[in-house]
């Protein structure tokens, strides 16, 4: 079960749109999620709008009873919003310590068990199926584990589903996650239990790990490990611990798990880190020469977590750490031979500029070969910015004039945009535009600088583009941030020509 869409929603800053859960849904359920937990009740006039879209459209295409929301134990309020919404199970959020039922709700045990009974009746007469959070079990196992085993044994002769034991403070460790998980299904080899992990130690894919050893058949993930605190544990490294560490067969379609991680970055706002295990822009990314010289010799360096497995390819990044073998895979990439004398000219310069800490891409490399060598791209190129000219005054819009040569021709124009960047962008797709040319689609843009934060550093920009259906990227560097941009956009220009 995938709680993206209610626990994740808890992360910090969070908050999907109606439009926006409905894709994340669909991106679920494509990726092969058997469950997706999609709201909790009672949260706003938003909410119970967006949930009914969803509802709406999984009730038209025969997914309905996969979607679940998480209901309180508050009479018929909860089961009230769930069935206006058009949703039709309730995951019912029950006490699962002592401590809670006696502190929080400051009632008995069996007082708060009578209450879950009236609550479950509810739903069955409604035909409103029900699973049960034992909330802060972890806490409770650990601390009241009569209280837990009185709370299952009280409520285990209802239409229970599931009981789900989620680790709500994230305290557990894998060895004590085995050991509880496992005094439950061997206590209660009748019933289902879900585990649901948070990551506040960093422990909740091993402890995920761990519950699957001793039995527990449900999971529960979020994209991306998004979620309250430190967040949940992330699907698409459970996916991968449960088919190579565990040899656990699912319904999971690894090659669009990082089509959906994509979708919630770009939704929640929240970036994925570049060395996140699976989805990581990084991980699939070689740095050493001596690995990539392996992976040209019967794959030395790769394990079973191959790129293509999941949607993505293998990369081998260029720096100091760069040698031959690096080089020459990314030259293959760009359809580029050169002769060994040559080869060593460029690694030499791509480890200069790796020493500098700079950041060599693919994009780079004719442009690398041309300086080394003299010859080829630069003295080649077809698009030139023969001048131009930016300007920014306090309550007007910036201005910026643009002089460009395009195969031997000159052209000029002006624009106004919102920024000194976008007027000359606005400029340029004017000259394109006259021409009848297509100008491509910036789909990300971003600028970073060294560490230390000084003044005169060198601002680095990278600028993704999407032409033809291609994505690539163009990096430009200087000491000013929309000069190192313009060099970016000069390089995509000339890019594209090739």
């Amino acid at each position: 079960m995938d709680t993206t869409l209610r626990d994740g929603e808890q992360t910090s800053g969070v908050s999907f749109a109606a439009h926006e859960k409905l894709s994340i849904a669909q991106a679920l359920l494509d990726l092969g999620v058997n469950r997706l937990e999609i709201a909790s009740a009672r949260v706003s006039d938003g909410e119970f709008e967006a949930v009914k879209r969803v509802a709406s459209w999984a009730e038209r295409t025969g997914n309905i009873q996969k979607l679940e929301v998480l209901g309180f134990v508050d009479g018929d309020v909860s089961l009230n919003w769930i069935e206006a919404a058009g949703c039709r199970v309730v995951n019912l959020l029950c006490k699962g310590s002592y401590k809670h039922v006696t502190e929080q709700l400051r009632k008995t045990p069996e007082q708060h068990f009578a209450d879950i009974r009236s609550v479950i009746n509810q739903a069955i007469e409604r035909g409103i199926a029900v699973n049960i959070y034992l909330e802060d079990w972890s806490n409770g196992i650990k601390n009241s584990p009569e209280y837990v085993f009185q709370a299952v044994d009280s409520l285990r002769d209802l239409p229970i589903r599931r009981f789900m034991l989620p680790d709500t403070l994230g305290i557990l460790n894998p060895g004590n996650t085995y050991e509880y998980c496992k005094e439950m299904v061997t206590r209660y080899p009748d019933l289902k239990f879900d585990f649901h992990a948070h990551n506040d130690y960093d422990l909740a894919v091993a402890n995920v790990y761990s519950a699957v050893r001793a039995g527990i058949k449900g999971l529960h993930t979020t994209l991306n490990g998004l979620g309250e605190r430190a967040g949940n544990a992330p699907l698409s490294s459970v996916l991968a611990v449960l088919k190579d560490q565990l040899g656990v067969d699912t319904t999971l379609r690894e090659e669009r798990i990082n089509y959906a991680s994509r979708l919630v970055e770009t939704f929640s706002g929240v970036h994925i880190p570049p060395n996140k295990p699976i989805i990581g822009e990084h991980v699939f990314t070689q740095c050493a020469g001596v690995h990539a010289d392996g992976d040209s010799k019967n794959n030395l360096y790769c394990n079973d977590l191959l790129p293509e497995r999941f949607g993505r390819v293998r990369e081998y990044a260029l720096g100091k750490t760069s040698g031959k073998a690096n080089i020459r895979k990314n030259l293959e990439a760009l359809g580029i031979d050169i002769d060994e004398n040559s080869m060593r000219k460029v690694t030499e310069r791509i480890i200069e500029l790796g020493d500098k800490k700079e950041m060599v891409t693919t994009e780079d490399l004719p442009y690398i070969i041309s300086d080394v060598l003299h010859h080829d791209t630069m003295a080649d190129q077809r698009i030139r910015i023969l001048n131009y000219s930016l300007s920014l005054a306090q309550g007007l819009k910036p201005v910026a004039t643009l002089k460009i040569e395009i195969n031997g021709e000159a052209y000029q124009e002006s624009a106004s945009g919102d920024g000194q960047y976008d007027a000359f962008v606005r400029a340029l797709r004017k000259i394109y535009t006259d021409l009848g040319r297509p100008f491509p689609m910036l789909t990300n843009y971003s600028v970073s600088i060294p560490p230390g934060g000084r003044t005169d550093a060198f601002v680095q920009t990278i600028i993704s583009w999407n032409y033809a259906g291609v994505d690539f990227k163009t990096r430009g560097l200087d000491a000013d941030q929309t000069e190192a941009a313009i060099k970016a956009t000069l390089k995509m220009l000339n890019k594209i020509e090739q």
